[in-house]
């Protein structure tokens, strides 16, 4: 493995994130491309990004825009320490960069606007989430870290509001994926992105004590296997944990479902024992949640086991005796979102991606909603300086010349925005299984702009300008 000296402790980390490395966590050519920009004198051009998905993944009918808290945090830290600057030089691969260069990033921060949607606000297929204008350098090294929070982020709200629409506001909704997240950072913002989408709250203890919130759990197997064991039956491992937890629902399908149900009702009939909940976790849980219903009919009923917005909803459908779920790995998995984060415009120059499969729209756009008897009845996209547009802008000026304008939002606000989303979409767009979407409509004007800007000729460049 080939070390470099100068890396002043980067190297040691050996793919442990710190907050402080975040100015390195991009791809190379986010790097190169600043490189080159500042060789040919254009990285202070005025340049605007936009982050969209071209398509929904599969049967999602929305999504649920998330993320933008730890853009902010990012931005506002954006700088590159001398030891990273040396740390890229000891590659190798900037032998031919300019000094200015170097100086561009010893001495640089992020000085850009950022427009938004709101957190908790429903989107659709190529409606910018965001909109970065700033020195081109900046605009293009802040790219992937971009891409990867509010992709991750915005896919795991979806899911969270999904499964809360379908579950209803009564169930209680836990977050338990950390184990299945795909890394610790991961985990931390399924936990956040998880909440703020609908769900009641977190097994993780760091995410939500960081986020201000009450972590919230059961029990393992593993306490009812090695209690037992010990003790001489799993009646007295519930008993041994309720001593220290009396208001933690037990999980009890380690061995027999139905007998540890019929032992805990017993003690709850003699007054032994004041039980909240039970979880079940593996099995037939429309069947098991019957029978225990009925030998415990007050205390609540927890289910797990790789979930989803499906399952529930056929758990539902078969009146399963279900008070709340908690939701793993398939919240924290799946299909991702393919969020991308294009030019749209350089120097006051409209611009446009034209491959087969992946055309993007030219300039700066801003999206307009409608309603009608509080559902949304339509959006428009159009572009920022069109005059007349009916409906309700949805993107919002969050950072102004590098300044953050507004204070950072709870997470009540964002969960509260994320109901109220999805509340107002139509019944059609909501559905599980073949949705369909809410009509988008391009505005005559960024019509007009896309057939200017496609296979443009070097004169009309000129006249752009």
């Amino acid at each position: 493995m080939t070390t470099f000296p100068d890396w002043d402790g980067i190297e040691k980390q050996q793919g442990n994130l710190c907050a402080a490395d975040y100015s390195l966590l991009t791809d190379l050519y986010q790097l190169t491309m600043a490189a080159c920009y500042t060789g040919e004198g254009v990285e202070q051009r005025r340049a605007s990004f936009e982050l969209f998905v071209r398509r929904l993944p599969e049967n999602f009918g929305y999504l649920i825009a998330m993320g933008l808290q730890q853009v902010l945090v990012y931005l506002a830290n954006f700088r590159f320490r001398p030891a990273q600057i040396k740390a890229l030089q000891g590659t190798g691969i900037f032998a031919h960069a300019s000094e200015d260069f170097w100086k561009l990033l010893a001495e640089g921060c992020f000085t850009g606007d950022v427009w938004a949607v709101p957190e908790g606000t429903a989107v659709f297929a190529h409606q910018p989430l965001l909109r970065v204008e700033a020195p081109l350098w900046q605009a293009q090294l802040v790219e992937t870290y971009l891409l990867n929070t509010i992709n991750y982020q915005t896919l795991i709200a979806t899911r969270a509001a999904r499964l809360r629409d379908v579950a209803g506001e009564s169930a209680t909704l836990l977050e338990f994926g950390t184990r299945r997240a795909f890394s610790p950072q991961a985990s931390l913002w399924a936990a956040r992105a998880g909440l703020a989408g609908g769900l009641n709250s977190t097994s993780n203890v760091l995410a939500a004590l960081q986020l201000g919130e009450q972590p919230s759990g059961t029990m393992a197997h593993a306490l009812v296997m090695a209690l037992s064991a010990m003790a001489g039956s799993e009646e007295q491992a519930f008993t041994a944990f309720h001593r220290y937890f009396p208001g933690s629902p037990l999980l009890i399908d380690t061995y027999d479902t139905i007998a540890a149900a019929q032992q805990l009702a017993a003690k709850v009939n003699a007054g032994e024992m004041e039980l909240t909940g039970v979880r079940l976790d593996s099995g037939d849980l429309v069947t098991l949640s019957k029978q225990v219903r009925s030998l415990l009919p007050n205390v609540s009923i927890f289910a797990s086991g790789d979930l989803d917005e499906w399952e529930i909803a056929r758990l539902k459908a078969a009146d399963a005796q279900i008070d709340g779920y908690g939701l793993g790995t398939r919240l924290v998995t799946g299909a991702p979102v393919n969020g991308v984060y294009k030019l749209v415009e350089i120097d006051g120059i409209p611009v446009m991606k034209q491959s087969s499969g992946k055309v993007t729209y030219p300039g700066r756009k801003q999206i307009f909603r409608s309603f009608v008897g509080g559902k949304v009845k339509a959006d428009k996209l159009a572009l920022v300086d069109e005059s007349n547009v009916l409906g309700s802008p949805l993107l919002q000026l969050v950072v102004k010349n590098g300044e953050r304008l507004h204070q950072q939002e709870s997470l009540p606000e964002i969960r509260q925005r994320t109901a109220a989303s999805v509340a107002s979409l139509p019944a059609e767009t909501r559905r599980l299984d073949d949705p369909v979407g809410v009509e988008v409509e391009i505005s005559a004007q960024l019509q007009e702009l896309i057939l200017k800007t496609s296979k443009p000729t070097a004169e009309a460049q000129r006249t752009q300008r």
